[in-house]
């Protein structure tokens, strides 16, 4: 935490604020008070404000009743321009940055440096985003291609951006969706650095234990009403998540241990490819949840992909129910049963234009629904509505486009599409990254439903809490090879974080130390 919880002068105060929209009340009498020098976390489900609130002290939208002031002073952010003039400057959880420019012009973009009137000065604008990332102590390069970088490097640049502007108030929306642990603590230091007497952060995130490292406060909000503010330093976890849900939810169950006799459904030998994987090996048995552990750059994701044929093999075998196959791309692995839920559900798992039939029809379109070149309307209906029903996708209707569900309830879309096309083998890359508490609960029950089912899943998280509570083996990754698999009774933080941070290939002694043999990596 700051240190700056026992500054108690009120930095930032929203006062009674309504905001509707056509056939929503989105905030009924909100309220929320940021100190001066203090992280003030604000937490909710998806759908509980917080959203609408920021974007009312960002000038994005006009409050309908309510008051705001910064400093003692009345004010209301007419644009976000406005809101930037005033000292409010907030980083969004969706990046808005230009792909195809540099960081320097990313970050000064629409203030860029000139000589005269029209020509860009260039060298002035390099050595102004200079000297403010090292001011940061961020390590980018201002003339890097922003569409170039990793995406933890570009949450960086809207970090940059932000506090170009020298705000009072820095809102932080979800930040550290996309870092490690190491960037998550790279991030967290220059927070501290930020904050002073006369500037304060408002923290949005659903991750408790990243809450409780850096906030002062907590403010918690449900269907857009205030419901309560806590110190940090007192307030539990489960305490937090029930104001949140208006129930207590139970954050310690695990899946019992998957008998070792259960069938291997899907055996994985030797897979490599050029760009990052060496040599990956792992079984996964019938009903078993599988975690993949590493940090940033492991290659989990790339292992996924690999599977259902995103990513060229360079070498290796996949072994399906003892009958070798060969993936080409995914949506051959759909025919063979694996299932890929990917990290970027908008992108690569949705159309988001689409309505929750088409969706979750779309997967067994070809296979089930369709005859004679037409689409089977009424069975598609059907089997979105069992699985609308099964999974408890909360939706007006059936023909409700995607893009208005919220981040909990799109996920179950996806996982709906491929248990349409009956899949076997289901590969979830970072299945609850931006989605609230409650619906990571609801997410969590329906994989242990599925395992019980006799589902096979690959579970890849950078949360360390959500793989030590799913898995029953976790396999963990360090540049692209697996450095170790570990049963359940063996898996806590300190043991997966060194294996993570193990290279067997750079320090031989140490691997034989440990017992793994070098270049065959990854077997209990």
């Amino acid at each position: 935490m700051t240190g700056a919880a026992t500054m108690t002068e009120p930095l930032l105060e929203v006062e009674g604020v309504d905001k509707s929209f056509p056939g929503v009340r989105a905030l009924h009498d909100m309220r929320l008070e940021l100190r001066s020098g203090e992280v003030l976390a604000l937490v909710g489900e998806n759908g509980a404000g917080k959203s609408t609130l920021m974007k009312l002290l960002s000038g994005i939208h006009t409050a309908d009743t309510g008051r705001f002031r910064l400093g003692g002073e009345p004010f209301e952010a007419a644009s976000p321009r406005h809101a930037l003039e005033l000292g409010i400057s907030i980083i969004h959880q969706e990046f808005n940055l230009v792909p195809h420019l540099t960081v320097a012009q990313n970050v000064f973009i629409g203030r860029e440096p000139r000589r005269g009137r029209l020509l860009l000065d260039e060298r002035r604008l390099g050595a102004d985003t200079a000297a403010l990332l090292e001011r940061l102590h961020l390590p980018l390069d201002p003339k890097a291609v922003v569409g170039e970088l990793t995406v933890a490097n570009q949450q960086m640049v809207e970090i940059a951006k932000a506090l170009s502007y020298e705000p009072r108030v820095l809102i932080m929306d979800e930040p550290t969706a996309a870092l490690n642990e190491a960037e998550v603590e790279t991030l967290h230091e220059l927070i501290r650095r930020f904050v002073r007497p006369g500037t304060g952060v408002i923290y949005i995130s659903h991750r408790m234990e990243e809450i409780k490292r850096i906030a002062d406060r907590v403010t918690v909000i449900r269907d857009g009403e205030y419901i309560d503010t806590l110190d940090m330093a007192s307030a539990s976890t489960p305490e937090i998540i029930a104001l949140m849900v208006g129930r207590a939810i139970d954050t310690g169950a695990k899946p019992e241990n998957v008998r070792p006799d259960r069938d291997v459904v899907l055996s994985v030998e030797g897979l490599s490819t050029k760009a990052l994987l060496k040599d990956v090996s792992f079984d996964l048995r019938e009903g078993e949840i599988l975690g993949f552990a590493g940090l940033m750059g492991a290659g989990r994701t790339e292992v996924g992909r690999a599977l259902v044929g995103a990513d060229r093999l360079d070498g290796g075998t996949i072994t399906l129910r003892g009958k070798r196959i060969r993936v080409a791309n995914p949506a051959e692995a759909a025919r063979h049963g694996i299932g890929y839920l990917s990290e970027d559900r908008k992108r690569f798992g949705l159309l988001l234009e689409q309505d929750v039939r088409a969706n979750i029809a779309l997967g067994a379109l070809r296979d089930q629904f369709t005859s004679a070149g037409f689409v089977r309307d009424r069975a598609a209906r059907e089997k979105a509505r069992e699985y609308v029903g099964t999974l408890r996708i909360k939706t007006p209707s059936l023909e409700q486009t995607v893009k208005h569900l919220s981040g909990g309830n799109q996920q179950k879309v996806v996982i709906a599409k491929w248990l349409a096309k009956d899949c076997d083998v289901l590969v979830f890359d970072e299945p609850t990254r931006g989605i609230d508490v409650g619906a990571k609960e609801e997410i969590y029950q329906l994989l242990n439903e599925l395992a019980a089912q006799g589902k096979s899943i690959i579970m890849i998280s950078s949360e360390l809490p959500e793989i030590l509570r799913m898995s029953h083996r976790v396999v963990v990754m360090s540049e692209g090879r697996v450095t170790r698999v570990l049963d359940a009774a063996e898996a806590g933080q300190e043991n997966i974080m060194h294996f993570a941070t193990l290279r067997p290939d750079e320090n031989p002694a140490d691997a034989a130390e440990l017992g793994i043999e070098v270049g065959k990596a990854g077997q209990p």
